[in-house]
Formats: structure tokens, C-alpha cells, sequence
């Protein structure tokens, strides 16, 4: 007798989507033949929780277990739906229904043991199928499916039900330059349920102008599917290391830049350092601290479009002088004077 499929999975009857998909990851790690080499007892049990979130993973097949129970899914048809029992020279009930005669039923490793064929002549057997068992498993017509003129293979026990592997989300740390302007980066993964064993390396380019919070996939690369299906993505979640001196908003950089008073006063230039390498920057005469300067195109570039580039804002702070000498600082109190002098006679 096979166990149920919610024992299997260490669940309650009834159990939601997302406790299911817990469940199966959870086993499937801990039975998965990679992690288990050579152990045919992990073997089995990693068979046995696949083919139960097959079932359960899938609505209307959990509908009709929660129904039905295995009966809905084996060779002897007792869910109720009438289709009487399979054997050799006819399916059941319908065995003597003009071209399901003559059909054969084959099962391979004892009853139960998860491998039934049906075989037929005469007729069209996909299209049958899909008039007689269409709306109760596809939720509609058989048009879309593909055609098999061998027969109809799998029956309603033990059935390989394809589907795509889960997806895995991790997190990865950039640089802020590799954020800014891409490159291939080598990550570890390790695996929780074996500490301290080496973990799985892979390649990952980073995509030139990638910002935190975005996500990278790697396709195939997250959990086995069932019955021959694809296997999930692997999604990295990005998190952009800062750089001193450099704040991001999206696609602009800002920064700041120290001039000294005099140029301030007088106006002059200040060197800038930009992710592209230092240009010297003009100041005019009379700039205010907190003043900023726009450097067109000196910013992130846009991951749509690579001709496309942020700008770089920097804000104008100025050095106020220390440690003066006797003779600037006479010089200063002379300039003060001066300049409240000139706002008393204003």
C-alpha cells in the first residue's frame, strides 16, 4: 500500500501551496541522490516525496486526491468516475466500445508499482481520451496537447507528472564599481544541510548598471524538477557595497569637493574625482559652500540602454583657513573691516 501522500510530505490533510513547497524542498534536499551517493534507501524516499508534490502541488490533482485518495490515480478506477477495471483486450468498462477494443494494458514491477501503458488500435487515441477525460485532468479540451499515434502512455497511477523545479533565492554582494560597470564574478554556494563541506562554485555576470535590490538569474540552476522537467532558477538578490566619497541615486553620483576660500573669492579651478577618472572642474568667482556642479553623463550607466549615462553632482565645500600666520590674519581683519565698512555705507 502506497503511504499518503501528506504523511509522506510530514504534512496535515489539507495543507496550503506554500507548506507544500516548504515540505518538498526541505526532503528533497535531504534525499536528493547528489547529497546521498550510492544510498538506495534515500533513493526511494527522494522517489516517493517527488511523486507525492507532484500530486499535491498540482490543484486539480490535489483536488481529486483529497477526493478520491490514490484510487483517483490507480489502475482500479474506484474514484468514483466509473471507468471500470483495466486488462488485457479492452480498458475497462469501455472495453467493448468500437475502437477500444483490441487495446492492451501492461504493468510493470507488480501492482502499484508506479508504471502503467496503455496501448490501442484503431482510431485516434489522444483525441479520445481527450473527449472522455479532457475537462476532468487538462480543465478543457485536448487541443495544445501533443499527439502521440502509439497510444496514450502513463494510465492514472504512478504517472511521471513533468514539472519545473523550484526556484532558489540567495543573496550577493558587488562592488561598487563592478555594480557600475559590470563583469563576471566567481560565488560560492554553500549547501546548509552539509556545513563545512565545499560548496558549489559559479560563474555570474554582473550586468553593467545593476543596483541594490535588483535580482540576477541563473537558469537551471535551483532545484531538480519532477518527471523530467526543467530544473528552477537560481535568483541572486544584489546588494551594492558603498564606496567613501560616492553616494548613488539611481542612475547619478553624487560627491563633494573642498576648494580652498581665496578660490571661492576669486574663482579658479578644483580637481574632481569621478568614476571615469579626475577632471579639473571651474569655479567661478564668488561660489557659495553648497553650491554644486553638474558633470553631464559621469554617472551609472543604464542597463536598457548602454549609450545612456547618469551625471555626477558635486557639492562645492569650502576650506576655512587654520593655523593663520600673523601677517594673513592682519590681512583678514583689514578685508573684515573693509567689508563692514562698505555694508555701513550701503
Amino acid at each position: 500500500m502506497k503511504r499518503d501522500y501528506y504523511e509522506v510530505l510530514g504534512l496535515s490533510k489539507g495543507a496550503e501551496d506554500k507548506e507544500i513547497k516548504r515540505a518538498y524542498r526541505k526532503l528533497a534536499k535531504k534525499y536528493h541522490p547528489d547529497t546521498n551517493p550510492g544510498d538506495k534507501e534515500a533513493e526511494k524516499k527522494f522517489k516517493e516525496v517527488t511523486e507525492a508534490y507532484s500530486v499535491l502541488s498540482d490543484p486539480e490533482k490535489k483536488k481529486l486526491y483529497d477526493q478520491f485518495g490514490h484510487a483517483a490515480f490507480d489502475q482500479s478506477g474506484s474514484a468514483g468516475s466509473g471507468y471500470g477495471n483495466a486488462g488485457a483486450g479492452g480498458f475497462g468498462g469501455f472495453g467493448g466500445n468500437g475502437g477500444f477494443r483490441g487495446g492492451t494494458y501492461r504493468s510493470y514491477g507488480g501492482p502499484g508499482s508506479g508504471y502503467q501503458e496503455y496501448h490501442f488500435e484503431g482510431g485516434d487515441m489522444d483525441d479520445m481520451f481527450g473527449d472522455i477525460f479532457g475537462n476532468m485532468f487538462h480543465g478543457g479540451s485536448a487541443s495544445g496537447r501533443s499527439r502521440r499515434s502509439s497510444g496514450f502512455t502513463g494510465g492514472f497511477g504512478g504517472e511521471s507528472f513533468k514539472s519545473k523545479g523550484s526556484d532558489i533565492k540567495a543573496g550577493i554582494t558587488v562592488g561598487f564599481d563592478e555594480a557600475a560597470f559590470g563583469g563576471d564574478k566567481v560565488i560560492t554556494l554553500s549547501n546548509p544541510e552539509n556545513p563545512g563541506q565545499p560548496g558549489q562554485s559559479l560563474k555570474v555576470h554582473i550586468p553593467a548598471g545593476i543596483d541594490s535590490g535588483k535580482s540576477i538569474r541563473l537558469r537551471g540552476k535551483g532545484m531538480p524538477g519532477t518527471g523530467g522537467g526543467e530544473a528552477g532558477d537560481l535568483l541572486l538578490k544584489v546588494t551594492v557595497a558603498p564606496k567613501p566619497g560616492y553616494e548613488r541615486k539611481g542612475m547619478d553620483v553624487y560627491t563633494t569637493v573642498s576648494v580652498p576660500y581665496t578660490t571661492a573669492v576669486f574663482g579658479g579651478e578644483a580637481l574632481v574625482h569621478t568614476l571615469y577618472g579626475d577632471v579639473m572642474c571651474k569655479i567661478k568667482e564668488g561660489t557659495q559652500s553648497g553650491s554644486k556642479i553638474r558633470l553631464r553623463g559621469k554617472g551609472i550607466v543604464s542597463m536598457k540602454d548602454s549609450s545612456v549615462h547618469g551625471d555626477q553632482y558635486v557639492t562645492i565645500q569650502i576650506e576655512v583657513p587654520r593655523n593663520l600666520s600673523p601677517q594673513a590674519r592682519q590681512k583678514l581683519k583689514e578685508f573684515e573691516e573693509i567689508c563692514q565698512g562698505s555694508s555701513r555705507t550701503a
